[in-house]
This record gives C-alpha cells, sequence and structure tokens, in this order.
C-alpha cells in the first residue's frame, strides 16, 4: 500500500550516542505528578475564566478544582524535595 515508515532491518536503525542524550536524570515520580497537577490547575484555571466570562456558574466547580490540584501540587513538591533531601526516591 505504501511506505510505513519502518526501517527493515535492524542495520538501518541509527543508534543515538550517550553524548547525544539529555543530560538531565529523568524527574523523580513526586516531581512528575506535580507537574501533571500544576498543569491540570492552570487548565482549571482558564476553564473557570472562561465559564465565568459566559456567565455561567459552573465556573465555580472549576475554581475549587484548581485548588485542590494547587494543593496536589504543592504537595508532591514538598515530597519530591524532601526524598531528594533523603538521597532517595519516593516510590508511591
Amino acid at each position: 500500500m505504501g511506505d510505513t515508515g519502518r526501517r527493515s532491518s535492524p542495520e538501518q536503525c541509527p543508534r543515538q550516542e550517550p553524548s547525544v542524550m539529555s543530560p538531565l536524570p529523568p524527574p523523580s515520580p513526586a516531581r512528575r505528578l506535580a507537574l501533571y497537577a500544576l498543569t491540570v490547575c492552570l487548565l482549571a484555571v482558564a476553564a473557570a475564566v472562561v465559564s465565568f466570562a459566559r456567565g455561567s456558574w459552573l465556573g465555580i466547580v472549576w475554581v475549587l478544582l484548581a485548588g485542590l490540584t494547587s494543593n496536589m501540587t504543592w504537595y508532591y513538591l514538598k515530597r519530591a524535595q524532601a526524598s531528594a533531601d533523603r538521597g532517595g526516591s519516593v516510590t508511591g
């Protein structure tokens, strides 16, 4: 049907050099959850603004969700910081 973009043999696949890879370690699970919660918080604030601008009282729900996710962001940031201070990683 056409070219799918796949390579047929492993010899054709380019290997990524270690020097090309990102020098930063992957974020800890708690830091990643904090970033997700912050993203949801920002989206909830934007949804609340749009909702109130249109005259809908549904924006109250978005404000409550923004408050909840804001607290989650702080919790997971503090948890990641405490884990880094201990020298371990957070699992769970």
